[in-house]
């Protein structure tokens, strides 16, 4: 593998690992409150500083005794760590009731909450900036420093606000709604940057008809590095990583589980030794594979949440036909401009005649069995829930009618829309409760 090739696909493995260690420190409840707590003891350090060269005449309102600094700093320290520890309590318990109640799989949105992390971060900074401090107070000074106190004064009436925010907005996210509209605003966001984007990955080439792979001889196949979940994939760096010539054939996608040493991708013509040992370095590189799914590139992971707190839902023990209608409908929030967007092509070929094969990318009409197929099977029993079922998939039919390369997808919905009646009728549902559902799901010539 020459220098240039090298260059050429740094910039896009080193996007998607600066994009992944985002992710995981923006769902991390450590990053940032110790980086908060690392500027509580800069602030100290440097508030102790101007104090010992400089007095400050204008900060007279917090103006006080040595004797009672000790005493307000001890109180601040003790009261803060105290208050950190009922909001790690608070927040362990918003973590269990939304794993029980709705899914795991929702927990990333409560973990990815700036509020809970600042406010951490905020009573650990002044907890040590307290302390700190304490062990600067002179006891024998006339008077306490007076930059050391306000700033203390300060972080105590910051962390007291940030409370009240905190407590405001984790008895709002507990609220289904909430939580079913931060998913659904992730996946529009993705759906957004369709077909081709900084999200979802550039254009690597020109589309073109798959070519037939029966004719190409013995592969070179690159096996999967590890075990887990396929977050994000760079195209260009898979396809820059082949020599000219060459077609190499993507063996999964994004949002799929792989297996270490099963197939990741596959190369012909078959290259030497020395050439296929680089490659399958860089192809293993331009893939990202972590212990859960991200909504980095997963749009069908939206549907994958939705789908379980619609699912659990309908479950006996929770029995909420309504959360599961909101969650059918969230879901169609996301199935109608997905279906009315470009998808990125599954073939592509470059200047270098380099050709990219990923088959198993996810179609329109996979994405509409995705979203309803798994939902259908439970909402035979539930007249309103099959009813708003057929309800969207009427809308989105609608909505692609006019659409002649939408005909798979057509089919898919129609299917679909057939089958929550056929699961209707072996749920045991009354004539009287079939009626709607029949009327609703006609068609307008019909």
């Amino acid at each position: 593998m020459d220098q240039d090739t090298e260059e050429s696909i740094a910039p896009s493995v080193r996007k998607l690992r600066q994009r992944a260690i985002s992710d995981r420190l923006r769902e991390s409840l450590l990053f940032l409150p110790v980086v908060l707590l690392a500027g509580g003891v800069v602030l100290e350090a440097a508030a102790r500083e101007i104090d010992q060269h400089g007095r400050l005449g204008w900060l007279g309102l917090f103006a006080m005794s040595s004797d009672a600094a000790v005493t307000l700093l001890s109180t601040i320290a003790g009261a803060t760590i105290t208050t950190a520890g009922v909001v790690f309590s608070l927040l362990v318990v918003s973590l269990q009731l939304a794993s029980g109640q709705f899914s795991p799989r929702v927990l990333r949105t409560f973990w990815r909450d700036r509020a809970g992390q600042i406010l951490i971060g905020l009573l650990l900074a002044t907890f040590a900036f307290c302390v700190l401090a304490l062990g600067h107070v002179d006891n024998q000074g006339a008077q306490a420093p007076r930059l050391t106190m306000t700033v203390a004064i300060v972080l105590t009436l910051a962390s007291v606000l940030a409370i009240v925010v905190f407590l405001n907005r984790i008895t709002r996210q507990q609220y289904v709604g909430r939580i079913m509209e931060r998913i659904q605003g992730e996946a529009i966001e993705l759906i957004e940057d369709l077909p081709y984007g900084s999200r979802m990955g550039g254009r690597v080439g020109e589309p073109v008809a798959a070519p037939d792979i029966s004719e190409f001889g013995t592969a070179l196949v690159i096996r999967a590095p590890s075990d887990g979940w396929v977050q994000q994939i760079s195209q260009h760096a898979i396809l820059a990583a082949v020599p000219s010539g060459s077609t190499v054939r993507l063996e999964t996608r994004v949002g799929a589980y792989l297996i270490r040493d099963e197939p990741l991708a596959r190369i012909w013509p078959r290259p030497d030794a020395a050439t296929g040992r680089e490659a399958a370095r860089l192809i293993a590189e331009a893939a990202i594979i972590g212990a859960t799914r991200t909504m980095q590139q997963d749009i069908d992971f939206a549907l994958r949440q939705l789908n379980d707190i619609g699912l659990r839902a309908l479950s006996p023990a929770v029995n909420d036909p309504t959360t599961a209608i909101e969650s059918i409908l969230r879901v169609s929030s996301i199935l109608r401009p997905l279906l009315q967007a470009e998808l990125p092509a599954q073939a592509h070929r470059d200047d270098r005649n380099r050709t990219l094969l990923t088959p198993w990318d996810l179609d329109h009409a996979e994405y509409v069995r995705h979203a309803y197929g798994q939902i259908r099977l439970y909402s035979g029993s539930h007249p309103q829930v099959a009813l708003t079922l057929v309800r969207v998939l009427r809308m989105l039919r609608d909505t692609l009618d006019d659409r002649a390369d939408r005909a798979v997808t057509l089919e898919e919905i129609d299917r679909q829309r057939d089958a929550v009646i056929d699961d209707a009728l072996r749920a045991g549902l009354p004539d009287s409760e079939l009626a709607p559902l029949r009327e609703a799901a006609r068609l307008p010539q019909e």
